[in-house]
């Protein structure tokens, strides 16, 4: 016996009313100029009614009317046809959006407007990775009112603040503890922010974000199955699939522990940190100290760039163990691109053709591989992303502040 079809909201006219606003708004925020003839274009709607939601939104705060130049229809022959032209543009500044980077030594603040664009950004320093939930919080918020000083931005034009940390995180923004160093990022942050500024803070994975913000920003543009690997000290992955964000069960998808029982990788760490460790003045330790000479990181790819030949041969054996990473990802996952991203992503060209010659020798499905140009600044900008689409989806809900 067929099932029963499932119940359908009825389209009362506050359901048309609401869906038609965020259709013409969407339009709106996806040109720098929109006219009553793109809206009835792209929207279906009437002239009449275009003009009633664009009135409505002039209202609300969202969009404002610009000066007609010239008259619909109007032409070198015809000077003084038709009706006045009305042209509507977003109000980029009528609130702002928060994207928040928190690591285990620093966290960057960055304010963007409502077309994406920072206004502002500050970073603070944590004293010390294993430090008191209450201080963790004071020093991200010291960074996000510092960004907002920068932006000329009071606290109170926040709609949504996104907040990106190194420790898997669920779709209703809970933190796996499950590991210490995962649990040093369980600190209550939501619920801090809401208290002390009214925020809504949206928490995720600082992979996950990454994507958002690689696909938005970076090489992945419009790319729907993306693999982004954030490769600086340790190895994590933020995963689209289909244009949909991977989480898993407890948050935990595009984690690489399991990188541990793989032969000829053996752990999780990355770029930087092989470079260190494989550097002839890192003694091929674990966790090699960074400190002087050609034990940096960057030290390393300098070297080779100059033809030092056993910095080379480092950059050729990071190569194959990046490539063999790659192929469980992609053996996996079969994504169309993986991006290598964070502030390892400029010297990681330089592994590029080594990657890229490897991987068929270890999957029948090897991706396109590029590096992200979005630097360190990745995971803030996905944090960006991911509050503008609350803002986005939210907006006749939320209120406007003067």
């Amino acid at each position: 016996m067929p099932e029963d079809p499932v119940p359908q909201p009825a389209a009362t006219p506050q359901l048309l009313r609401r869906v038609n606003a965020l259709a013409v708004l969407g339009h709106i925020r996806s040109t720098d100029v929109a006219t009553g003839t793109g809206l009835m274009a792209r929207t279906g709607l009437t002239r009449a009614s275009a003009i009633a939601v664009c009135e409505d939104l002039i209202r609300r705060g969202w969009i404002r009317e610009l000066d007609s130049p010239r008259r619909e229809g109007e032409g070198a022959g015809n000077p003084r046809k038709g009706r006045p032209a009305r042209r509507f543009e977003l109000n980029s500044r009528a609130g702002f959006v928060l994207g928040i980077d928190i690591g285990a030594a620093t966290t960057t603040a960055a304010v963007a407007d409502l077309r994406g664009t920072v206004v502002g950004r500050s970073s603070e320093s944590f004293r010390a990775a294993d430090i008191p939930p209450a201080e963790r919080i004071g020093v991200v918020d010291r960074a996000c009112l510092q960004a907002l000083a920068a932006a000329g931005a009071a606290p109170g034009r926040i709609l949504a603040a996104g907040a990106g940390i190194a420790a898997p995180v669920d779709r209703n923004g809970k933190v796996l503890a499950s590991r210490h160093f995962w649990s040093l990022f369980d600190v209550g942050l939501r619920s801090a922010f809401r208290e002390l500024h009214g925020w809504t803070v949206l928490l995720e994975n600082d992979a996950n974000l990454a994507v958002l913000g690689e696909r938005w920003r970076g090489s992945g543009a419009g790319v729907d199955d993306l693999v982004v690997l954030l490769a600086g000290e340790r190895l994590g992955a933020g995963v689209l699939e289909s244009g949909r964000l991977l989480h898993g069960r407890g948050g935990a998808a595009g984690e690489m522990g399991y990188l541990d029982l793989v032969e000829g990788v053996g752990s999780s760490d990355g770029i930087a940190a092989l470079a260190r460790q494989w550097s002839p003045a890192g003694n091929g330790t674990p966790g090699g100290s960074p400190a002087g000479g050609s034990a940096g990181a960057r030290q390393v790819f300098a070297d080779a760039a100059a033809g030092d030949p056993a910095a080379r041969a480092v950059l050729d054996r990071i190569s194959e163990r990046m490539a063999r990473v790659i192929a469980t990802i992609s053996s996996f996952i079969n994504p169309e691109q993986l991006v290598i991203g964070g502030a390892v992503a400029a010297s990681a060209a330089a592994l590029l053709p080594g990657i890229t010659a490897a991987l068929p020798r270890f999957t029948a499905t090897p991706p396109r591989v590029t590096v992200s140009p979005l630097g360190d600044a990745i995971v803030s900008i996905g944090a960006i992303r991911h509050a503008l689409d609350y803002v986005e989806a939210n907006a006749l809900e939320l209120e406007l502040s003067p």
